[in-house]
C-alpha cells in the first residue's frame, strides 16, 4: 500500500496528515507555534519552531493512521506565503522570519511601484498598489534597515523553501510562490530584474534560492538526518508544493476557468482560472503556471477573517465560548441590530491594497453583547469577500459558484453568510482540507500514480455539501454592503489622508491580453 504524507504549515501551527490514493485522509496532527506581534503591523516566528513542528507532527500523524511509515513513498507540503526568512550558509535563520502578514515594508512597496516596471503589470494592470507582504518589499526592508542582515545572508527565502532545504539540502523556491509574490514570470525570462536593478537590490537575485520548480515536480529524495527526524526512509520523494492556498485550488477541485475558490483561515483567499492573462484594477495577477500549466490564475485576498475572530477571544481574555457565540449568532437578523464591521484589522489586501487601513466596529450600543460582535464580523468578512468578487467582476472574470475549503467551512453560520452576502452558492468539498488534499494529489502525481494533476484531482477530490443563498436574506444584504462599502473611505480620509481608488469602479478599462 502506498501513503502520502502531507503538512499545512499555516499562520498558527503546521498539521501533517497521511493519505492514500483515494483522497482520503487517514490520520493527521497539529502541532501549534507562536507568532510575535510588534508595532507597525509587525509579525515574527522562529523558523526552528516549523521544523520542530513537521517533526513532531510527522510522528503524530503516522501513529494516529496506524500506518507502517516505510509505505510512505512521497511528501508535499504547502505554507504561508510571503513569510521572508534570511538564513546563513548553513540554513539557520538570521533572524526571525517576516510573516506573512508583517506589513512594515509599505514604504519598500511604495518603492517598487514607483520604479513602473513591465513585472508590475500583476499589480492591478501596473497601476498598483504594491502589497507590502510581497517578497522584494521585505528583502528591500532588511537592506535598509538591517544591512548586516542581509549582507549575512547566504540565502532569502520563504517558509516553504526552509523547510525543502532543512529536507533535502536542496536551494529550491516554489513557482507558486515566486509566481505569485516575487515578481517571478515564467513566460517573461524570469526573475523581474529591472526592479531589482531600479532599487539597487541586484544582489538579491544571488541570495534567491538556485532553481525554481512548478507544483509536482520532484525535488529530491531526504537526507537521511532529516528522514531519521521525521522517522521516514531517506528514498522518501519531496515533491514541489506551495502557497497553502494555491495548493488548496487542487484540493477544492478548482481547476477549470469561470470556477472561483475561496480559502479561508486566518485570512482570505480567491482565486479564479483563466486560459488567457487577464489584469485589471483591483485584481491581482494573472499569474502564469503556477498551478497549472498553460492555465493564468487571478486573485483577491482578505488579510484577516478567521484571526479577528482570534483577536475577539483574546480580546475578552479567552473566555469566549465560540460554539455558543455560532449559536446565539445565528439566531440574529441580517445586520447584527446595526452592527457595521471592517474587516481590515491588519490592513486590506485588495480591492484596495491598503497595509495602513484598519478594522473597524461600528454602532455599537450599550444593548450589544459579544455575540452581536461576534455576528457582525462574520458579516463584515462576508462583504469583504464580496467587494472582491465585484473588483473581480469588473475586471472581467466572473463565476456562478463559490467553492470554499479551509477552517470556516465547519460553521454553517459562517458558509451561509458567505453565501448570501455574495449571492451566490456556496460548494463545499467532501474534504474542505483543501492544501492538504491538494497537497496529497501533487505527492500521488511526483510519485508517478498519475499522469497530470487534472487526473490526480479527479481520482482524490470528492464533492460535498453545498448551501444555496437564500432571497430575503440576500436583499437584506445587498442594502448593508452599501453602508459596508461607504467605510473605508469614512474612516480612510479620517486616519491615513487620502482614499486610493476603489477597485470595484476601475479607473481604466481592464486588459486581456491574447494567449501566446
Amino acid at each position: 500500500m502506498a501513503y502520502y504524507l502531507t503538512a499545512d504549515g499555516g499562520t498558527e501551527s503546521l498539521r501533517a496528515r497521511i493519505y492514500d490514493l483515494s483522497g482520503r485522509c487517514l490520520g493527521q496532527k497539529a502541532v501549534a507555534y507562536d507568532t510575535q506581534f510588534g508595532p507597525g503591523a509587525r509579525a515574527e516566528q522562529d523558523p526552528e519552531d516549523w521544523w520542530r513542528a513537521l517533526a513532531d507532527a510527522t510522528h503524530g500523524a503516522v501513529a494516529d493512521a496506524g500506518i507502517d511509515a516505510a509505505e510512505i513513498e512521497a511528501m508535499c507540503f504547502a505554507t504561508t506565503c510571503c513569510t521572508v526568512v534570511a538564513l546563513d550558509a548553513d540554513g539557520r535563520a538570521l533572524r526571525p522570519a517576516l510573516l506573512w502578514m508583517d506589513v512594515r515594508a509599505h514604504a519598500e512597496a511604495e518603492a517598487v511601484l514607483a520604479t513602473g516596471d513591465p513585472a508590475l503589470k500583476i499589480n492591478g494592470a501596473g497601476r498598483g498598489p504594491v502589497s507590502a507582504e510581497w517578497m522584494i518589499p521585505k528583502a528591500l526592508w532588511l537592506k535598509r534597515n538591517e544591512p548586516a542582515v542581509f549582507a549575512a545572508a547566504h540565502t532569502i527565502c520563504e517558509y516553504q523553501d526552509f523547510l525543502t532545504l532543512r529536507l533535502t539540502g536542496e536551494r529550491v523556491a516554489s513557482l507558486d510562490n515566486a509566481g505569485l509574490r516575487w515578481h517571478y514570470s515564467s513566460r517573461d525570462g524570469g526573475w523581474a530584474r529591472g526592479i531589482l536593478k531600479a532599487l539597487d537590490l541586484e544582489e538579491l537575485e544571488g541570495k534567491w534560492p538556485a532553481r525554481v520548480l512548478a507544483p509536482g515536480a520532484v525535488v529530491g529524495t531526504l537526507r537521511p538526518e532529516a528522514a531519521a527526524a521525521l522517522g521516514l526512509r531517506p528514498s522518501v520523494r519531496l515533491v514541489q508544493g506551495g502557497a497553502d492556498a494555491l495548493i488548496g485550488m487542487i484540493g477544492l477541485g478548482v481547476a477549470q476557468p469561470g470556477q472561483l475558490a475561496l480559502i479561508t483561515g486566518s485570512s482570505h483567499l480567491q482565486f479564479g482560472v483563466t486560459e488567457a492573462p487577464l489584469h485589471a484594477p483591483g485584481v491581482w495577477g494573472s499569474y502564469p503556471d503556477i498551478v497549472y500549466p498553460g492555465r493564468w490564475i487571478v486573485e483577491g485576498g482578505q488579510t484577516s477573517t478567521g484571526s479577528i475572530v482570534n483577536w475577539l477571544r483574546r480580546f475578552s481574555g479567552g473566555t469566549l465560548d465560540l460554539a455558543a457565540l455560532n449559536a446565539k449568532a445565528a439566531a440574529l437578523e441580517p445586520g447584527s441590530d446595526g452592527l457595521l464591521v471592517l474587516d481590515h484589522f491588519q490592513g486590506n489586501r485588495t480591492p484596495y491594497t491598503d497595509p495602513l487601513s484598519r478594522g473597524a466596529i461600528v454602532g455599537l450600543t450599550l444593548a450589544h453583547e459579544p455575540h452581536h460582535v461576534f455576528r457582525a464580523i462574520v458579516e463584515g468578512i462576508g462583504f469583504g469577500t464580496r467587494a472582491i468578487l465585484d473588483a473581480f467582476k469588473a475586471g472581467g472574470y466572473s463565476s456562478t459558484e463559490i467553492t470554499v475549503g479551509g477552517g470556516a467551512t465547519a460553521s454553517q453560520l459562517w458558509m451561509q453568510i458567505h453565501a448570501d452576502t455574495a449571492g451566490l452558492p456556496v460548494r463545499i468539498p467532501a474534504s474542505a482540507d483543501a492544501p492538504s488534499t491538494g497537497s496529497a494529489v501533487l505527492a500521488a502525481h511526483g510519485a508517478g500514480r498519475f499522469a497530470s494533476i487534472d487526473e490526480g484531482i479527479a481520482a482524490m477530490v470528492r464533492p460535498g455539501t453545498s448551501i444555496e443563498p437564500r432571497p430575503r436574506e440576500s436583499a437584506l444584504y445587498q442594502e448593508i454592503y452599501q453602508r459596508y462599502l461607504a467605510l473605508y473611505p469614512a474612516l480612510k480620509g479620517v486616519l491615513n489622508g487620502p482614499v486610493p481608488t476603489p477597485a470595484a469602479t476601475p479607473v481604466a478599462t481592464p486588459v486581456r491580453e491574447p494567449a501566446p
